[in-house]
């Protein structure tokens, strides 16, 4: 079981970036698939982007892909999410969480047990 602890969000104006990362402790990390999720206020939580365990493959959900970017540094234990152009739209709760399967533009969460999050907020 991997288990994480996301950082890296704040208070963001539109247009600004933000890098996120997710520490992660486990045997198990450098062999998962992970993936970014995300809560937006009053919404169901939803795919953001996964990496492969070898970085070999990318996907993002249909609206992100341009202007974030995945990756993940195995020997650190951590992966990043690069957020770049940011919109009020992307203020939520950002989880990191290893990824059980994809479909299209979607993956779905190996479990239904997250960590804390970080929260983003973009506003001007």
């Amino acid at each position: 079981q991997v288990q994480v602890v996301e950082s890296g969000g704040g208070m963001a104006q539109p247009g600004d970036s933000l890098r996120l990362s997710c520490v992660a402790s486990g045997r198990t990390f450098s062999t998962s698939a992970m993936g970014w999720f995300r809560r937006a206020p009053g919404k169901e939580r939803e795919f953001v982007a996964a990496i492969t365990w070898n970085s070999a493959n990318r996907i993002y959900a249909d609206s992100r892909e341009g202007r974030f970017t995945i990756s993940r540094d195995n020997a650190k234990n951590t992966m990043y999410l690069q957020m770049n152009r940011l919109k009020p739209e992307d203020t939520a709760v950002y989880y990191c969480h290893a990824v059980n399967s994809c479909s299209g533009y979607d993956c779905s969460p190996s479990a239904d047990v997250w960590g804390q999050g970080t929260q983003v907020t973009v506003s001007s």
